[in-house]
């Protein structure tokens, strides 16, 4: 739509920037805290990635016992229910893990190797870890998306609305300038008629 050149339009203008920079240093600061959420997100996820690797790896003679032995350990422990809610910050919705539970199978000590407790304690510590990992990797994702979408806003306000309600106002401001001072020199000019006009009369 074209842009209007009058002291209405030049108003309207001036109200929107008030309104743009007004509103930009909020939307920038959440988005700052929106990035140190990330940022943090990240960090756990990584954490609870470095816990996951280290158990495996501190856990390799166990794995080799696994693989030697032929007893069917197959449905030992399952994982029962996972209890999980949303929390929201900074209107994004984020996932929060809560109480997984497992469903461990009976079995006879005298039957199993001795071995077998420990790893039905490992394997219900892998799955709590795994799942826990799942939450944060989903929490990571919504995170960014969450900055990406700010930081669109942000950029949208900085380098589009101000930038151009600015040179609205100084393309209005210009114009009427412009205008004021024709209608001044219309004005003389038009006088300056009329003067001649008077004078010429006089002397017929």
């Amino acid at each position: 739509m074209a842009l209007a050149l009058n002291k209405t339009a030049l108003k309207q203008q001036r109200d929107h920037l008030e309104m743009y920079q007004r509103f930009l240093p909020s939307l920038d600061l959440k988005r700052q805290q929106l990035i140190a959420d990330y940022q943090r997100a990240r960090g756990v996820l990584a954490s609870t990635q470095r816990e996951i690797d280290e158990l495996m790896t501190s856990q390799e003679g166990l794995f080799r016992l696994l693989g030697a032995s032929e007893q069917d350990l197959r449905g030992l422990i399952c994982v029962e229910s996972v209890e999980s809610n949303e929390e929201n910050l900074l209107g994004v919705r984020l996932p929060r893990l809560g109480e997984v539970r497992f469903h461990a199978t009976d079995y006879s000590m005298l039957a199993k190797p001795f071995w077998v407790d420990f790893l039905m304690e490992l394997l219900r510590t892998m799955a709590t870890l795994s799942i826990r990992r799942d939450v944060e990797q989903e929490r990571v994702r919504r995170l960014n998306e969450a900055v990406r979408r700010i930081t669109q806003r942000v950029n949208l306000f900085e380098k589009v609305l101000i930038p151009q309600a600015e040179k609205d106002i100084q393309r209005i401001r210009i114009y009427l300038a412009d205008a004021e001072r024709a209608a001044v020199v219309r004005s003389k000019i038009a006088k300056a008629k009329q003067q001649r006009a008077e004078i010429n009369k006089r002397v017929v």
